[in-house]
């Protein structure tokens, strides 16, 4: 019997039957044909419509319209929240930006030998984003200068005294040296697709040191060009000197950046929720994401209503915002709220065409600190659904990136995300506009959406064990590919690459704990003893593999860095560190936290118990070898404060 337990143990979970749920498939069924495609499309084009121009009185108008919308399709306790946006409060350690308007904006090549056409380089009447946000003003006659072309990596000790900077990269990038340089302003020739000739790339990030605009911010000027536009301003400059007049109506004030909320009610106090981010320019990214999660809630609304599905025992719960600014404010003024949470979904750029490569769908994880059953249960609800419509779907690890954060153990609302790209590269640009969005995709990930949101809405203990199951049969195929990646390589088990993997998959079976009563929770936890059993032992099987594989006794962890060892960080606020109320030239070559993903898994595995050696194998196990300096790091965050250690 135990020889053939170690078979089934040795396969990977592909090969493990995973457990049906009638109940899952059924309301896949009743969710599919409720979408109304062209309803959730009109929600996208009004989105679109406002923020396309991303100015803060434009996402106000988003905002209301959200307002009308969730009140019409019967959703419950509907609020416009009014988040500072002054450039001073901090949600956690992210500045709040400046609230921002634009009137007009105009930059000229002042050439009279060239066409009129061909002089306009930017109108923001006409294209929004060829003004870049947060730009700063000019006076009212407008400013000439001379165009300074900046090469990629340059920057650093030129003199742009009163010109504009012509770069080849993203200058929000480099603003703080444009600032230090004395540059006017930036026109900006960098794109993720240079194939669409005229798009013009979206600089949502004006910062001095991260990524909005704060109250210490300098108000450079700000322009994007197309790519045949910066073809012809470099063959201008190389036959001599370029100038330009910029007309700028634009201002910064103390403001509010607004986000909408509403719920479908349930029977108890515990809610799940759904994000969609506002207040960008683009008709995928992410006027898509807040149309799928206002159809889903609608769609679901009418089931309900209409007596096909119970209402719910716990509430479900929108959330339309700005990205990360918006979901932070809401973290950090309903923390009993936030605790009652039990899981969530990001909705990010969903809805590209069909018929266009790399456009699959992507199901980004939890970080491995908050391994959860909604992993696997995204999983299930993608294998369920997608083939229905023959397309097929991919698994992606934890990134940073967007507001799935919420996942990590300050916050502890485990969050997944569906993103399915722009098939072609549209991302931030000027390009991203309805005629790209594809229904199919739009409805596949309102369908996706829709049957997360309800089924947990409605979990007991006979969900939570079916759960516990999904999670051990993926935990299977975990501990084998954590495996399989050495004895690929005849590696012994140097870090307990295994054993770590156990225990992840081991607390992703045990989150279904939190479905269930507070005095229903240790009963459960007995039934679930043998499944954490059996994913132990499959654990001992992988490691004699290896063994086998390496031809060597498994060997121990290495010594520890006795530096690190003496070093246990506590967190002081949750959220990552974007450094974005420090000068730059204080960093000290320190990464922001905003996205650098060594630094936010690393400041996740920080609990106020493990020593900073254990944080970083943890992390190091989770993202693979790494360089970084965990101690210099982690001391460089204490010095200013963003950190304690522990005496």
């Amino acid at each position: 019997m135990r020889l053939i337990l170690a078979a089934l143990l040795y396969l990977p979970a592909a090969l493990v039957a995973q457990p049906q749920n009638p109940r899952l498939t059924k309301l896949i069924d009743e969710v599919s044909k409720e979408i109304r495609s062209e309803e959730e499309m009109n929600f996208m084009r009004q989105v679109y419509a406002s923020d396309r121009y991303f100015t803060f009185p434009r996402f106000q108008q988003t905002a209301e319209y959200l307002q009308k919308q969730m009140q019409q399709i019967g959703l419950k306790d509907v609020q416009i929240v009014n988040a500072p946006a002054d450039g001073v409060t901090q949600i956690g350690f992210w500045t709040m930006p400046m609230a921002w308007d634009v009137k007009s904006a105009r930059l000229e090549i002042l050439d009279d030998s060239l066409p009129a056409a061909s002089r306009t380089l930017a109108d923001y009447e006409k294209a929004p984003s060829s003004l870049g946000m947060w730009s700063g003003a000019t006076p009212p006659a407008g400013i000439g200068a001379e165009i300074v072309e900046v090469k990629r990596g340059q920057v650093a000790g030129m003199d742009l005294r009163g010109k504009f900077a012509l770069t080849d990269e993203n200058p929000a990038n480099i603003k703080w040296l444009l600032v230090k340089a004395g540059a006017l302003g930036a026109i900006n020739t960098f794109t993720e697709n240079p194939d669409l000739r005229h798009g013009r790339q979206w600089i949502n990030a004006w910062g001095d040191d991260g990524w909005a605009y704060t109250k210490r911010s300098t108000p450079l000027l700000s322009f994007s060009i197309t790519p045949n536009q910066a073809d012809l301003l470099r063959k201008l400059l190389a036959r001599g000197p370029v100038r330009v007049k910029a007309t700028v109506d634009a201002r910064h004030y103390s403001g509010s950046y607004p986000y909408v909320t509403a719920v479908i009610p349930g029977t108890g106090p515990e809610e799940v929720l759904t994000l969609g981010h506002t207040s960008e320019q683009g008709a995928q990214d992410n006027a898509t994401g807040v149309a799928a999660t206002l159809e889903a809630l609608a769609a679901l609304n009418r089931l309900i209503a209409a007596g096909k599905l119970p209402r719910p025992k716990r509430s479900i719960r929108i959330l339309s915002m700005g990205e990360m600014y918006g979901s932070m404010h809401y973290v950090q003024t309903n923390r009993d709220r936030i605790r009652r949470t039990i899981a969530a979904m990001c909705v990010d750029t969903p809805a590209a065409g069909y018929d266009l490569a790399g456009t699959e769908y992507s199901f980004y994880m939890n970080p491995h600190v908050a391994k959860d059953f909604t992993d696997a249960f995204l999983l299930k609800i993608a294998s369920d659904y997608f083939p229905r419509v023959e397309r097929p779907w991919h698994e992606k690890p934890f990134t940073t990136g967007t507001d799935t954060y919420m996942a990590e153990p300050m916050v502890g609302v485990p969050t997944v995300w569906g993103y399915s790209g722009s098939g072609v590269e549209s991302h931030h640009n000027s390009e991203d506009t309805p005629d790209r969005v594809d229904w199919r995709s739009l409805r596949d990930i309102t369908v996706m959406d829709a049957a997360f949101l309800y089924f947990l809405a409605n979990a007991a203990e006979p969900e939570a064990i079916w759960l516990a199951g999904l999670s051990e049969s993926r935990g299977y195929e975990q501990i084998v590919n954590s495996a399989s990646a050495l004895a690929e390589h005849s590696r012994p088990d140097i870090n307990g690459t295994v054993a770590y993997s156990v225990e992840r998959e081991s607390q992703s079976v045990l989150s279904v704990l939190r479905l269930v009563p507070e005095d229903r929770r240790t009963m459960l936890r007995d039934k679930l003893v043998p499944v954490l059993e059996r994913l132990k032992a499959s654990g001992a099987i992988q490691s004699a593999r290896i063994r086998e594989s390496a031809g060597s006794s498994l060997a121990t962890d290495p010594t520890a860095d006795p530096l690190a060892a003496g070093i246990i960080v506590k967190r002081k606020r949750f959220g990552t560190i974007p450094l974005d109320d420090l000068p730059h030239d204080q960093w000290e070559g320190q990464p922001s936290g905003a996205w650098a993903a060594v630094p936010t898994i690393a400041l996740y595995w920080c609990d106020g118990h493990r020593n900073l050696a254990e944080v970083s194998r943890l992390t190091q196990l989770e993202l693979g070898p790494s360089n970084f300096d965990f101690v210099r790091y982690f001391r460089f965050l204490e010095k200013h404060g963003y950190v304690e250690f522990v005496k």
